[in-house]
């Protein structure tokens, strides 16, 4: 009986502080992707007539979408910059802290959306992307903080968590974002700011919660802060497996400072863990998860389904998402994170391959229409299985207490440079392979699941160590061949000379 109070304790506690954590962190992250597809019109014509009343200069289609481009690209470039000063700030203020301290991008971003309008100021517009955008970036610090609270068995769930709320992002985005919320001309303004709602919730609500375990021991030396977060997380005492695990990590990490980004990338004792990131977190946003929700529209389209009806089907494709997160997370303790990665690929490849044939012949068979719209459904199916969320975890799972920062900067400014890359290359690829613009796409899906196959070894309840030395295989295998031809060949002349 005794048993169940904590439990209980152990999982609310844990429950809340994800709950308030992500709300202010990676939905924001969803939601702010999605706020821009409904008020596309509206702004374009409130650009046109900024220029015009400004200048006396009507733009033309071509420079009106230019602009609009960059207002919506500019984002990932905020989300750069808040990936490079995410590491170093983590390392200075703790995870925590700098969680909160995010919020200052957030609500200046929203103040500015607010009063643009009034202004009449495209400027203040994309200024307020670019801070949002940062919030977005120094988000990387979520995951981070999920995976060096959780207990080991929940570690993989509680990090997947993240993905879980970017896909409801999302989703809320996508319905606030309706006709009949926030979605039509007099109320844009209001959209853009109406992100200040889950900061305001997460001010309030992560104070109640603890500091990262981890970062008060191995980072400040704070013994007995590092147990009292712990108790508080478990709503227990702490296990003694827990305590010796944790006081091994801070034994290996004792003397040694926060690595820099650079420094993980010359070191060959993680060069296969600095790849293995640098390609995984790549490949989630090369893998074209994030155009397709853009192509969405056309597909539905050509499907025949009454443009005033296509919002309201959109939605489908972000609940899809946020469907597939869910499964994912109740899998990832089950099935381990290689299984949902590469399965996550091979699957994406697949539906690319069947959404080629449904493009090239859209034309010619009736029914080719609705089979590219499913589609679109599974693919973005297959990416919430797993690249969407596993990803995110194994920063965490391997590389130790002094590495993971930096390691948390090289995935984040990857992901966001190679976002924005897609988000400006994108309409050039669909206008110049036509039906085969998602064969590249494809392409890396395969390459990715490839690799995960050949060179990730499972992490699941996984120690560092453990994980470290299955990496050792690969950062020194020719030290070892080298070794091993050392002791054949003294073997074979020791023979002789008997």
């Amino acid at each position: 009986m005794k048993g169940e109070p904590q439990n209980k304790g152990h999982s609310r506690t844990l429950a809340l502080m994800v709950a308030s954590t992500a709300i202010g962190g990676t939905l924001q992250y969803g939601y702010n992707l999605a706020i821009m597809n409904a008020p596309t019109t509206h702004i374009q014509t409130f650009i046109n007539e900024t220029f015009l009343e400004r200048w006396g200069i009507e733009l033309g289609l071509y420079e009106v979408t230019l602009i609009w481009t960059f207002v919506v690209s500019v984002f990932s470039l905020g989300g750069l910059t808040g990936a490079l000063i995410a590491g170093p700030m983590s390392i200075r203020f703790g995870r925590y802290k700098t969680m909160l301290l995010n919020n200052i991008f957030l609500m200046s971003s929203a103040l500015l959306g607010l009063t643009s309008r009034a202004a009449k100021s495209v400027e203040m517009i994309i200024l307020s992307r670019i801070l949002v955008g940062i919030n977005a970036g120094i988000m990387n610090v979520q995951p981070m903080y999920f995976g060096e609270s959780a207990p080991k068995h929940l570690r993989g769930a509680v990090s997947l968590s993240s993905a879980v709320f970017t896909a409801f992002g999302v989703v809320l985005g996508q319905i606030v974002g309706l006709r009949e919320i926030l979605g039509s001309e007099p109320y844009w303004q209001y959209l853009l700011a109406s992100n200040a709602v889950p900061g305001f919730i997460q001010l309030l609500t992560l104070p109640w919660f603890p500091e990262s375990p981890r970062y008060l021991l191995i980072d400040r030396g704070d013994k007995e802060g590092c147990f009292a977060a712990l108790r508080r997380l478990r709503g227990c005492e702490v296990s003694p497996i827990e305590v010796e695990e944790i006081l091994q990590e801070q034994a290996e990490a004792e003397g040694v400072r926060p690595r820099q980004p650079w420094e993980l990338l010359s070191d060959r004792s993680v060069r296969w863990q600095v790849i293995s990131v640098a390609i995984i977190s790549s490949a989630m946003q090369l893998c074209g998860n994030d155009s397709i929700y853009s192509f969405a529209s056309y597909v539905f389209q050509e499907a025949g389904i009454d443009p005033a009806a296509i919002q309201y089907i959109t939605i489908g494709t972000g609940t899809c998402e946020f469907t597939a997160c869910i499964i994912s997370n109740l899998l990832i303790e089950r099935q381990g994170r290689r299984l949902l990665l590469m399965g996550g690929y091979i699957l994406m490849s697949g539906w690319a391959v069947v959404f080629t044939l449904a493009l090239s012949f859209e034309h010619k068979v009736t029914w080719m229409p609705y089979l590219s719209m499913a589609c679109i459904f599974t693919y973005i199916l297959s990416f919430g299985m797993g690249p969407a969320g596993v990803t995110g975890v194994l920063p965490t799972e391997i590389f130790n207490q002094t590495a993971r920062p930096a390691a948390y900067t090289i995935a984040g400014s990857l992901m966001w440079l190679n976002l924005f890359i897609v988000g400006m290359l994108f309409p050039f690829i669909v206008s110049g392979l036509g039906q085969f613009c998602f064969v590249p796409f494809g392409a890396v899906c395969i390459l990715t699941a490839l690799y995960i196959g050949l060179f990730l070894p499972e992490t699941k309840g996984k120690t560092l160590p453990v994980i470290a030395s299955e990496f050792n295989r690969l950062n020194f295998r020719k030290q070892e061949r080298t070794s091993q031809a050392e002791y054949k060949l003294g073997e074979v002349q020791h023979s002789t000379s008997l």
